[in-house]
C-alpha cells in the first residue's frame, strides 16, 4: 500500500524503492517505484543529492504528496528540500489552506492522475517537468514546467542553485483543478 492508498484509508506504513530518469527533448521524466513517505527515505533516494532542478521539482511533489497525508513529516521534508530558507509561518498556512480539502492537488500531477479515477496515479508513478524558453531566464534560477490531469495549463516550479544543489524556492502548482469524479456532481 503507498502513500496514495494511505490518502485514500488513512492507513500508516510503507517503504521506498527504486527510480529511475529519462530525458527526451526540454523534458525529464522522473520514476519512483513508491513515493517517500518519510525525510529519511526521501533522503534515499539519488534525487535528493539535487544536482538537477528536475530531481528537485520532483522530490517537491513528493513532499506535498506526503504533506497532505502527514502535515509534519511533508513540512520537514519541504524543509530539506528548501534548503537555507526553510518554510515560514506563511508558507506553512498557505499549504493548508490549498491541501485542507484537496489532498488529491499533488498528486494530480503523476501521469494517469485524472478526475475520472480521483487523481490515482499510475505505478509506478512518473511525473515530467519540461523546460520553455523562460525556464532559465535569470541567472542561478530554474523555473520548470508540470501538467496536471485535472489543468489545461501547465504550472510551474522554480528552483534556486545553490553552490553545485538545486533547491524549492516557489511553487505554483498548489492550485485549483477540476474536482475529482467522487466529489463532482456533475460527472
Amino acid at each position: 500500500m503507498g502513500l496514495f492508498d494511505r490518502l485514500q484509508n488513512n492507513n500508516n506504513n510503507n517503504n521506498n524503492d527504486s527510480r529511475q530518469a529519462s530525458t527526451s527533448n526540454n523534458s525529464v521524466t522522473v520514476t519512483f517505484d513508491k513515493l517517500p513517505e518519510t525525510l529519511d527515505e526521501l533522503k534515499a533516494t539519488p534525487e535528493a543529492a539535487l544536482s538537477t532542478p528536475f530531481m528537485t521539482a520532483a522530490l517537491a511533489v513528493c513532499a506535498y504528496c506526503c504533506y497532505a497525508v502527514d502535515k509534519q513529516i511533508g513540512k520537514d521534508m519541504l524543509n530539506f528540500l528548501k534548503g537555507p530558507k526553510p518554510l515560514s509561518n506563511y508558507d506553512i498556512q498557505f499549504i493548508n489552506d490549498r491541501l485542507s480539502d484537496k489532498a488529491y492537488l499533488p498528486f494530480s500531477y503523476f501521469h494517469g492522475a485524472v478526475p475520472s479515477n480521483d487523481y490515482r496515479p499510475d505505478e509506478p508513478y512518473r511525473i515530467t517537468f519540461f523546460e520553455d524558453p523562460y525556464s532559465y531566464q535569470n541567472d542561478g534560477y530554474a523555473k520548470l514546467n508540470v501538467r496536471s490531469g485535472g489543468a489545461d495549463s501547465p504550472r510551474q516550479i522554480v528552483l534556486r542553485k545553490k553552490g553545485d544543489q538545486w533547491f524549492l524556492w516557489e511553487q505554483y502548482i498548489l492550485v485549483g483543478i477540476r474536482l475529482p469524479a467522487s466529489q463532482d456532481d456533475w460527472s
